[in-house]
């Protein structure tokens, strides 16, 4: 994509109209006006541009006072904390300080015929894009901006933020997208971007084609919206951004236990039966879910109405299934076949989207005999109406709809699809689907959040949903996982690329479809177990695919080497809470990539499918048969959970691990808590949730908000562990003779 800079106008010259407690704004020499506002220490906003259309609520952030001033040269500097955003004049060019150091600033690449190659800050002669641009030093890598598959290092790539249908991981194409990105920086501290927009970005990340040293921003909208973030490091980008974004909640802890799921159950009887394996087999599990066709007829879904055929008593069927202590997750979109009255209905109201002339958008999946998006596949879905959730009455009518389903029996809701509204579509509120498009899935996600919040019948747990698509804000509603992996190898390395370059978004929980969603043959049963042993190791885990992907249907090897790896998934349950914890408190993800944890470690920047679960194991997933893997060992020590042998950080070392074993790894002065191995989250005990409690050496931080163990700071600078009764401490090295005391 070649960049035809001649086509913008140059926002040059501010001049000041006026300096406010929190910012002040300034004329340029195109017109248009130029404001900067502080959002607190760390955070600046430069906009531009009209201010007429929906903002949707991206931001939930307010603006802080800060200290601005005036320099003798004219420039103007904003101050708040430790940062500081400095604006200069002709040409027009931004600097952002931390701590007195630079590390952010406007493109510095300059043409052989005197400009910058892109400009600093422009629009579209025309209207209707504008363009940022930005620095960028060598080998300096950039991470974010959603859901994608590729490399983490976004620098050489162009990178578009648009919601799709991705059919897939093997492209740039993707399903959550969030124009966000950050950079460790060189030393100095790190930086990010936000473009606050519902419109498509285009990301050139030291793309050769526009500038190798630059980061260019091309935005779709009426404005340009810019956040600008500084701090000591990513994690504080990540705290920034998701303060000014939002905050991911808490999950309900039975959230996570296992999700069992194919493409899918036919019949209820078939799902029970296979909730009656589950049990009879010991594999442990919480969630069943029927997706897609499994409840619904294809032909007038989505209605809110069970399949009469297959569910004529509703109740009875989903009693059958939780008779297993299991919940049931039902499968919806928000879409409304045209071959059904509700979509009349709903028409009548101006509760859908519609055409230029004001009619109901029918949106036709299938446009031409054999050209279904899921070729043979999937069954070929209805021509359907889109609901519009940017009408109130809409949103409130598809959010009290679930009503029914909840008191059936339903515990949670699959809210899949959301890419699909036509760029022509029109809304309610007055936005056309190239404003839409991108935020459908957000308001979608969160009218199916607000449902289960208000409908759920059991008020002891927090709400979700189980999501594919998203955008800026969605870590509000979670969670999400990554749609439809192609079942090999590939797929299984590019869904954990897609959910730690989701988590360096501000997005702390994720999953995926483990053995894959689809492929010209069923997975085998090495990398079904590879990718299980992975996910074991994300915030939630799910098990789903065309065709059966519960552990039986592999042999019975592989089903007894699946059960010990969800035994354990149990047992960490009482440590991903922790995780979940700082989550919610901070923003920072569950699975957690090597740049974002070690940012002052360049080696590891190339090993991008290993992460932290937490801070304290370190999991290397086997990305092909055979076992070997490279790992790259972070400072300090770790402790192989396989041999307990203790290794010495600051080295790669080539690892075989046999088909029951994985590279797992706990951090030297880290303790890891645990539970029981049980048969579902019902089975825990809230009162005394430990059973044993891990030492990695001498514990070297601190362990608290567990009612059965301590380890608490003592006044010689060590550290002591307490446990109650009942509760085994059991020490890896030097940690293996600790002294425990007793916890009152």
């Amino acid at each position: 994509m070649l960049f035809d800079f001649q086509s913008f106008l140059r926002l040059d010259s501010p001049q000041s109209l006026g300096a406010s407690a929190s910012g002040a704004a300034f004329a340029t020499s195109t017109g248009d006006i130029l404001e900067v506002s502080c959002y607190g220490p760390g955070v600046f906003r430069v906009r531009a541009g009209p201010n007429a259309l929906p903002d949707y609520g991206l931001v939930v952030g307010r603006t802080k006072a800060c200290e601005s001033r005036r320099g003798a040269d004219g420039a103007w500097s904003f101050t708040a904390g430790d940062t500081t955003l400095e604006l200069a004049g002709s040409p027009l060019r931004l600097r952002l300080l931390h701590k007195g150091a630079p590390v952010f600033s406007s493109i510095t690449d300059e043409h052989f015929r005197g400009w910058t190659r892109l400009p600093a800050l422009a629009r579209m002669r025309q209207g209707g894009q504008w363009i940022a641009a930005f620095a960028l030093a060598s080998g300096e890598p950039v991470y974010g901006l959603g859901e994608k598959f590729g490399p983490l290092n976004k620098r050489g790539q162009l990178i578009h933020s648009q919601v799709v249908d991705a059919l897939g991981v093997n492209t740039g194409l993707s399903y959550k997208n969030a124009p966000f990105a950050w950079g460790p920086g060189t030393g100095s501290g790190a930086w990010g971007v936000f473009v606050n927009t519902p419109g498509m970005v285009s990301h050139g990340v030291g793309h050769p084609d526009w500038s190798h040293r630059s980061y260019a921003l091309l935005v779709d909208d009426e404005a340009i919206d810019l956040f600008l973030f500084a701090a000591d490091t990513p994690a504080g980008i990540l705290d920034l951004y998701t303060q000014l974004t939002g905050r991911a909640p808490a999950v309900p802890d039975w959230s996570l236990g296992l999700w069992v799921s194919r493409a899918y159950y036919r019949t209820p009887e078939e799902a029970a039966e296979v909730a009656a394996k589950l049990r009879a087999r010991r594999i442990p599990c919480d969630v069943l879910t029927l997706d897609g066709r499994a409840a619904w007829k294809v032909e007038t879904r989505f209605n809110f109405q069970w399949d009469p055929d297959r569910f004529p008593d509703p109740k009875s069927a989903l009693a059958a299934i939780k008779a297993h202590h299991l919940r049931v997750c039902v499968w919806e979109y928000p879409c409304v076949s045209v071959h059904d009255p509700l979509f009349t209905e709903l028409a009548a109201r101006g509760y859908l989207l519609t055409d230029a002339h004001g009619d109901p958008y029918v949106f036709q999946w299938d446009t031409a005999p054999g050209s279904s998006p899921f070729g043979d596949v999937l069954t070929p879905l209805p021509e359907s109406g889109l609901v519009d959730f940017t009408h109130p009455g809409a949103y409130e009518w598809w959010r009290d709809a679930h009503a029914d389903l909840f008191a059936d029996g339903v515990d949670v809701i699959k809210s899949d699809f959301g890419e699909q509204v036509p760029d022509d579509a029109v809304a309610f509120n007055g936005d056309r689907g190239t404003r839409l498009h991108n935020v459908y899935p957000l308001l979608y996600n969160r009218c199916v959040f607000d449902a289960t919040a208000m409908h759920q019948p059991r008020a002891d747990a927090p709400p979700m949903v189980w999501a594919r698509a998203g955008w800026t804000g969605s870590q509000r509603y979670p969670i999400q996982w990554g749609g439809d992996p192609q079942s090999d190898w590939e797929g299984l390395a590019a869904s954990i690329r897609g959910g730690l370059s989701w988590g360096m978004s501000g997005a702390p929980y994720h999953s995926s479809d483990i053995g894959g969603f689809y492929g010209s043959v069923q997975p085998s049963a090495e990398l079904y177990l590879r990718w299980l042993q992975a996910t074991v190791f994300s915030s939630h885990i799910r098990v789903h695919g065309i065709g059966e992907r519960e552990p039986w249907a592999f042999g019975p090897e592989a089903e007894a080497i699946a059960r010990k790896w969800l035994a354990f998934r149990y047992r960490l349950i009482p440590y991903l809470k922790t995780v979940i914890d700082e989550a919610v408190r901070t923003g920072l993800p569950v699975m957690r990539a090597m740049p974002l944890a070690f940012p002052g470690q360049p080696l590891l920047r190339n090993y991008e499918t290993q992460f932290l679960c937490g801070e304290t194991l370190l999991v290397a997933p086997v990305l092909q048969p055979g076992g070997e893997v490279e790992i790259a060992l972070p400072p300090g020590a770790w402790y192989d959970l396989n041999s307990r042998q203790r290794l010495p950080g600051g080295r790669i070392v080539r690892y075989r691990a046999g088909l029951d074993q994985f590279p797992v790894f706990g951090r030297e002065g880290h303790a890891l808590p645990l539970g029981p191995a049980v048969q579902h989250t019902g089975e825990i005990d809230p009162a005394r949730p430990l059973l044993q409690l891990w030492l990695f050496g001498k514990p070297t931080r601190a362990l608290a908000g567990f009612a059965q163990a301590r380890i608490d700071a003592q006044a010689d600078g060590g550290f002591g562990v307490r446990a109650r009764e009942g509760v085994q401490v059991e020490g890896f090295g030097d940690a293996a003779g600790i002294v425990v005391g007793h916890l009152d």
